[in-house]
This record gives C-alpha cells, sequence and structure tokens, in this order.
C-alpha cells in the first residue's frame, strides 16, 4: 500500500475556534483535545501536526506584531504554537484555542492540522508561568522557547520544560551583553540565534568563494576582513567575525569602537602575523549585514554586497580586472528568518558555539 501524502493544495484554510474568559489551563487543554476529537471524528483523513510545540512570551500591545511574523513563517509553523502575551495590571486569564487545516479532497491524502493557543495574562502569573503552560503543550514533543520581549522570569520559569531556547542577539542595544546572554543560554537548553542565521547566506557564499583547490591557499593568506552592517546588528557582524576566526584557527583580539560608526580591532593568525578586522554601520532598512570585503597578501579580495534580489560580488585578481556578478536569492527576509529559527530547532548546528566564544573573545 502506498503511503499516505500530505494534501497541501486542498481546499481553503478552516479554523476551529474556541474562547473563554478567566479560565483556566485545564479549561484550555480540554478544549484542545475536544476540537481534535471533534475535527477527526468528522474527516478521518485530517491528523494533527505532531513535530515540535513553541511558546512564545510577548507583551500584549505587541501581539498582533508577533502573530503576523508566526503567520509568515510559511510550512515551518510548529505543531502547536501557545503565545502568552502579558498586560499590566490583569490578574485573570483569557485564551483562545484554534485549530488550522485543510479537507484533502485526493483519495488516501491526509490534512495536517496545526493549533495556535494565546493565552492572556499578567505579570503576576509569570512566577508560576509553568502551572499555566506545562498542561497545554502537547506531550512528547520538543519544546522551544522564544520570549522577544525580555520577561526573564518567564524564561527561567520555563527551562524545566524547554529543550530549545529561540533568541535574537540583534534585539538588544548592546551587543556584548546580547552575546554574554547567549553563551547563558547555551549551558541551558540547545540556543538558535536569529543573528546567527542572518549570517547564514553571507557565510555560504564566503565558503563557496574560496572551496576551489586553486583558492583554499588563499585563506592562510587572509590580512584583513571588514563587515559592514545596520546599527541595530553588531552581534551579526560579531559572529560572521567569530565565525572566521574559530573555522581558520584565529585568536581574537579585543576590538576599539569609535563611536557608533565602525569598530576596528584585530585576530593572530601565528605568533607574528595579524588579520585586521573593521565592523562598519551602514544605513539600511533590514536588520543584518551588508556587506563583507576579504583581503589577501596576494592583493586578491573579494566583496560581498547585499544588492537587489541577493548578493554582488566582486573579485579583484592580481593581473586582472576586477569581476563582478550577481548572487540570486541570497536573503531570506525576516519572515523567512523567523521560519528557519523554527526548522533549525529540529537540527543542530556545530558552529555557532564556537563561533559565539570568538565573537566574545573580541570583546574582551
Amino acid at each position: 500500500m502506498a503511503p499516505a501524502v500530505i494534501d497541501q493544495t486542498a481546499t481553503v484554510p478552516v479554523e476551529d475556534v474556541w474562547t473563554a474568559r478567566n479560565t483556566n489551563p485545564d479549561a484550555i487543554e480540554a478544549a484542545l483535545r475536544e476540537q481534535l476529537r471533534e475535527r477527526h471524528a468528522a474527516n478521518h483523513a485530517l491528523a494533527p501536526a505532531r513535530v515540535l510545540n513553541l511558546i512564545v512570551i510577548v507583551d500584549r500591545e505587541w501581539k498582533g506584531e508577533i502573530a503576523n511574523r508566526l503567520d509568515a513563517v510559511g510550512r515551518y509553523h510548529a505543531s502547536r504554537t501557545i503565545l502568552c502575551a502579558v498586560q499590566e495590571g490583569r490578574t485573570t486569564l483569557d485564551a483562545v484555542a484554534a485549530m488550522s487545516y485543510r479537507e484533502p479532497t485526493e483519495p488516501g491524502a491526509i490534512g495536517v492540522m496545526h493549533e495556535q493557543v494565546e493565552i492572556d495574562m499578567g505579570p503576576e502569573h509569570l512566577a508560576g508561568i509553568e502551572t499555566i503552560v506545562d498542561p497545554v503543550v502537547a506531550s512528547d514533543l520538543p519544546t522551544v522557547l522564544w520570549s522577544p520581549h525580555g520577561h526573564e522570569q518567564a524564561v527561567r520559569a520555563l527551562l524545566g520544560i524547554t529543550d530549545v531556547m529561540l533568541i535574537d542577539s540583534d534585539t538588544l542595544l548592546e551587543a556584548p551583553a546580547a552575546l554574554a546572554r547567549a553563551a547563558e543560554h547555551i549551558c541551558e537548553a540547545y540556543v538558535v540565534d536569529l543573528a546567527w542565521l542572518r549570517t547564514t547566506p553571507w557565510r555560504e557564499r564566503l565558503a563557496a568563494s574560496f572551496d576551489p583547490a586553486q583558492r583554499r591557499s588563499e585563506l592562510s593568506e587572509i590580512t584583513g576582513v571588514a563587515i559592514r552592517h545596520q546599527s541595530s546588528s553588531t552581534a551579526s557582524a560579531l559572529l560572521l567575525a567569530g565565525w572566521l576566526a574559530s573555522r581558520l584557527g584565529w585568536q581574537p583580539v579585543s576590538l576599539r569602537f569609535h563611536g557608533d560608526l565602525a569598530a576596528r580591532g584585530a585576530a593572530r593568525r601565528d605568533s607574528s602575523e595579524e588579520v585586521s578586522l573593521e565592523l562598519t554601520t551602514v544605513a539600511q532598512r533590514v536588520p543584518g549585514l551588508a556587506g563583507v570585503t576579504i583581503t589577501c597578501a596576494d592583493a586578491f579580495s573579494l566583496s560581498l554586497d547585499r544588492a537587489r534580489g541577493g548578493l554582488c560580488a566582486r573579485e579583484s585578481v592580481p593581473g586582472d580586472s576586477e569581476r563582478i556578478w550577481q548572487v540570486l536569492g541570497a536573503s531570506r527576509g525576516e519572515g523567512g528568518i523567523l521560519g528557519e529559527g523554527v526548522r533549525q530547532a529540529l537540527l543542530r548546528d556545530p558552529t555557532y558555539g564556537p563561533a559565539l566564544a570568538a565573537a566574545r573573545g573580541f570583546l574582551t
């Protein structure tokens, strides 16, 4: 018998919605069970998604914006999303539980049901938030925790049921504090850092550029790295520098910041040679990097710069004219970054930890 396939094109999306005011976790969990029972009884071709829980803690006034970002993750929706909205002055719990699905029409196909729970709560609930959330998460699944607005008290309370911590080191004003917090979380759970994911296209293109055998010798001749970034994305720039240092065996040397526009420092390749490092802020509407330039001792240089539709690559080789070409489809956009963050919760990236340690080395 052929295995059932998921029918993603069948009918239009449908939602079953349950709401309650002044409720409790047991009532929310019972409502989710009843929704699943009723829908599966009505159509046996529908099955609940059972891959990942996502707990999101937000300020109530920003709930709509965060909900829109979650809607934009596309096929990387968590199986069950629990959005906890914290509102000053609130003393009771209000909740909405929605189950979305497409009813399949092809014979043998199945439709997948995703669940989203929104719980409005007050600051006084945060210390005991585990007792609210734990009954609502789908059991026996990895659980991801994302708290974009801080709420460290809630984060600490939920560590016992958290497998993956989703963070964004670009969202704190000071990169040293952001990277220090990321290092703390690594000791508590597996960390997925959106600031790190913003560097993925740049890391992929740099690695590919030096992958040909005739180009690999240039890695030991690198004399300078210049990274251009949006002013709020110093952490991303430092993580890219840390990735280069950790992969190439460089020893970071402290950066010196010159106002808000630039930072200069170096990394030691060996006891006698240094690689210069410069971070420069540029005007850019979206978070992340704007460009990176690698220069080598023999006057070879490679630049990648953000451009419409991808990256603009410029290569200068001694004795030859400058070569310019377009690298298409390099950026995922912010919606894609969050979706990739959810996907990465199921994977393991062994390069982030060493890159983070090296990035912090540039700040000591």
